[in-house]
């Protein structure tokens, strides 16, 4: 009991001094608050929960996963389950979420004995992504770690999924019904940015915080940790817009001046290998976050090759 509960303080104290940092964010602020984060599970899972305290909530304490800032994992039900929330889609997902489960089940079996012969149980997981960015995605999209496997194996040993829901406005409205919580996130969300198109960063975040305060959209939320949030949000969106500049001017360079140095072959055969194994130009351009338009004259140009 002395070493559970010395994990369980350690994991606190980790908790504590990463959330008042600048990796925080609103999302891991607003759900490590265990009413609202069981209000978000059971809309996703459709249980009925009423006791918060049976969530036993985990953040990323170790410096190596400080850059996936924004995830929220918790066991709840003999299930372990990771949240995370994603303003840029990302293919990728799965191979972090891989490490961070192997990362999460290692500090659980810490003094099980692996090498014996009785069973380890361990909670099956459970990954969801809650994407609100600028791109256009579908409302419910899967993500696997396969896809993502140099060669496509018809008897795959290593799988991991995850399911991305959009909670853009027209997107899971039912979702962000049944959890209020959510659908005030995601409002709050979409103001900054909307506001963000006209005016100053700073004085977007004070408007829309301002505006959800009157209109009772998180209203206590952002009344208590007014000042958090805005320097938060403020950091987020600039970010988000900084890593969405950069992948721009990255592309850019790579078709005028990659193509010369031979990565045109490169992108080619990839392009060529997803088409045939059935994924489509869309699906294509999502997973490379490249320009629709490009993919379909490689595309052509490969399948003119062919015949």
């Amino acid at each position: 009991m002395k070493k559970k509960a010395k994990r369980n303080q350690q994991r606190q104290t980790g908790k504590r001094a990463i959330n008042r940092t600048y990796k925080s964010t609103v999302f891991i602020m607003l759900f490590e608050d265990k009413k609202n984060l069981l209000e978000l599970y059971n809309a996703v899972s459709g249980k009925h929960y009423q006791n918060p305290e049976l969530l036993e909530i985990n953040t990323l304490e170790n410096a190596i996963y400080l850059s996936v800032k924004n995830d929220v994992s918790f066991v709840i039900d003999a299930r372990l389950s990771l949240y995370e929330h994603q303003s840029t889609y990302s293919p990728n997902l799965p191979l972090r979420f891989l490490f961070y489960i192997s990362s999460e089940y290692s500090v659980m079996t810490r003094e099980a004995n692996i090498y014996g012969t009785q069973v380890v149980r361990i909670p099956p997981p459970q990954f969801i992504i809650f994407y609100n960015g600028e791109k256009e995605q579908p409302e419910r999209k899967i993500l696997k770690l396969s896809d993502m496997y140099t060669v496509q194996e018809g008897e795959i040993c290593l799988e991991l999924t995850a399911v991305m829901l959009n909670i853009n406005q027209g997107f899971n409205e039912k979702l962000k019904e049944t959890c209020k919580t959510l659908g005030d996130y995601a409002e709050y969300t979409g103001r900054v940015r909307k506001y963000a198109r006209k005016m100053g960063l700073p004085d977007a975040v004070e408007r829309a915080i301002t505006e959800c305060i009157q209109e009772g959209i998180m209203r206590e939320f952002l009344e208590k940790n007014r000042a958090e949030v805005t320097y938060m949000s403020i950091f987020e969106y600039d970010q988000e817009r900084h890593l969405r500049q950069e992948r721009e001017e990255a592309y850019e360079t790579g078709r005028k001046e990659g193509f010369e140095e031979g990565s045109q072959a490169v992108i080619c055969d990839l392009i060529r290998k997803m088409w045939k194994r059935g994924k489509s130009i869309r699906e294509i351009a999502e997973d490379l976050e490249a320009d629709q338009t490009f993919v379909e004259e490689i595309v052509e140009r490969v399948t003119e090759q062919e015949t």
